[in-house]
């Protein structure tokens, strides 16, 4: 995300719409910045696009105000990490901050051999999702029915591995990065290296570095948005609304069409009489957008560019997915 995008958004008005990204200090979880980000903004909405754990650190985009409104669209996006693993311990929770369950001698195991097992788990993997996680089952995360002593068997997900490099390895320490789809647990990951290493791994440091198009460069501190929250600085940090979903496509509504949207209305050809509609493929999703760039819908399409062509002017082309009302 560049400078310039984020300088497109107006510094100093009364509410805020967009998205800033903080720096997640170690320690604390994503909730605990969310609430922290509200109090200093004073918004009156606010989330984030995927949870850290505790134990990480970096990249948060939270989501202000109408912004929430596409933090579903923000958190489908890839990820990328920096984690630290130690070899020859395994934990009840994955990482270092759990009850230790296994140690094994991991003397002989070198770089080429961390190297070998982490590579193997490119491409699409069943990964099982940890017994301490905040995914849920039955109304409640993971985590609460195993400090409840129930003995769940966590289900398993289809994740990616697009990237994964070994950076250092000072025994038996291993640091390494990884690029992978949403969803994808490295704590896990460090297990299932352990256990193909023969000898267990646990996850000891994590630092998201990108989520989408948000990279640590983007990021302000939890305590600078904390202290400075009415500062210029931190209001010209907020990437606004027309900035963010940039992957889609986007499709050019005039204001009378504008307004019957955020009303409710489907749109139908009509909408897009004398407009340029753009080559788009039935069950893809499409920004509908206003003046100045404005962010009006996310829409998926109806037709194929054939139907569309043949279509009347009262035949619905686009089914919304959401709606937003303005960043004024």
């Amino acid at each position: 995300m560049t400078g310039r995008a984020r300088h497109e958004n107006v510094a100093g008005s009364k509410e805020i719409h967009g998205v800033i990204v903080v720096d997640k200090p170690a320690g604390c979880t994503s909730f605990d910045v969310v609430r922290r980000v509200r109090k200093a903004l004073k918004v009156r909405k606010l989330g984030h696009t995927g949870t850290l754990d505790p134990l990480a650190t970096g990249v948060l985009p939270l989501c202000l105000n109408e912004a929430t409104k596409a933090a579903a669209f923000l958190a489908g996006d890839d990820k990328e990490y920096r984690a630290v693993m130690e070899l020859g311990v395994a934990t009840d929770t994955q990482d270092i901050t759990g009850a230790v369950v296994m140690r094994r001698d991991p003397r002989g195991i070198t770089r080429s051999d961390v190297e070998a097992a982490a590579q193997s788990f490119l491409g699409t993997i069943r990964q099982k999702v940890p017994r301490y996680s905040a995914a849920k089952y039955r109304g409640r995360p993971y985590y609460w029915w195993t400090r409840q002593g129930a003995g769940i068997d966590t289900p398993e997900k289809e994740v990616t591995i697009y990237e994964i490099e070994i950076e250092s390895f000072s025994f038996p320490s291993a640091t390494f990065r990884v690029l992978c789809s949403k969803g994808t647990y490295i704590r896990a990951l460090c297990d299932d290296i352990g256990e193909r290493l023969g000898c267990g791994a646990v996850l000891t440091g994590l630092r998201r570095t990108r989520s989408g198009a948000f990279r640590e460069e983007d990021a302000l501190s939890l305590d600078s948005v904390a202290v400075a929250a009415d500062s210029t600085l931190v209001r010209n940090m907020v990437i606004p609304l027309k900035n963010l979903m940039g992957e889609y496509t986007a499709v050019p509504v005039d204001r009378d069409s504008a307004k019957k949207i955020r009303d409710g209305r489907q749109p139908t050809r009509g909408f897009f009489e004398g407009a340029v509609f753009p080559e788009v493929q039935r069950g893809e999703l499409v920004r509908l957008t206003a003046e100045d760039d404005e962010i009006v819908a996310v829409a998926r399409v109806l037709l194929s560019p054939k139907e569309y062509a043949g279509a009347g002017d009262t035949e619905q082309v686009l089914r919304l997915v959401r709606v937003f009302n303005g960043e004024h």
